[in-house]
């Protein structure tokens, strides 16, 4: 079967042409930028193994599972972040919240931000990468979050502080900023079929989706 065989199939079976570029192109460990090199070797032919593989990921995707997780990574603020089942997918809107924090933060650094519900660390890891004089410490209630978060600092040498905390417990006094992007779908949204995949708790805050929003605006003007 060439590449451009394996693609054509997968189309047939109702995958979009460009998760299964990404997914071929990661089963040929190659980069996801190199979309125009299928294109270039498209009579390639793929060996056995790399066929399975593939077709194995193009069933996965067909069964809602992210691209990511399939991946096992993500970018967010150029930073490339490991991802799997254990944390939410960043989001490429969440980098508006990174934005705004950046306009509020001292660029001469020194001050004290703490991030709630980190998941994979991308907000946090994204303020510590572009503000490396911020003093950043990361708090998740799930401790397997959490070491997805940890690795993702150490392999990327960024110099953030992980807690296993809900919300606000345990956090100190005087922060200059808390950033936080938290559940806020309602727990009987009908959106949550097409999200099964990802972690329920990182997603689902109460009947009305606000749950976790209240706790956090309760408690926050304490610490800052």
């Amino acid at each position: 079967m060439t590449l451009a065989q394996a693609l054509a199939r997968a189309a047939t079976l109702g995958l979009a042409r460009l998760d299964a570029q990404l997914l071929l192109l990661h089963v040929l460990q190659r980069g996801e930028g190199e979309r125009a090199w299928l294109l270039a070797h498209d009579t390639d032919t793929l060996a056995p193994a790399q066929r399975d593989a593939f077709d194995g990921l193009c069933r996965r995707r067909l069964a809602g599972e992210p691209v990511a997780y399939l991946l096992g990574r993500k970018e967010f603020w150029g930073l490339a972040l490991a991802v799997d089942a254990r944390v939410l997918v960043p989001r490429p809107d969440t980098e508006t919240l990174v934005a705004w924090a950046l306009e509020v933060v001292d660029e001469s650094g020194g001050q004290r931000v703490l991030d709630l519900g980190t998941g994979s660390g991308a907000i946090a890891l994204a303020l510590a990468h572009v503000r490396p004089g911020l003093q950043v410490e990361a708090v998740d209630r799930s401790a397997e979050a959490l070491a997805v978060a940890r690795a993702n600092a150490a392999r990327l040498g960024l110099p953030v502080t992980f807690r296993e905390a809900s919300w606000l417990e345990g956090a100190p006094t005087g922060l200059d900023l808390i950033v936080s992007n938290p559940p806020y779908i309602a727990d009987q949204d009908p959106h949550m079929d097409a999200l099964v995949h990802e972690p329920r708790s990182a997603l689902v805050a109460g009947p009305d989706g606000l749950d976790d929003l209240r706790a956090i605006v309760a408690t926050a003007p304490a610490h800052l």
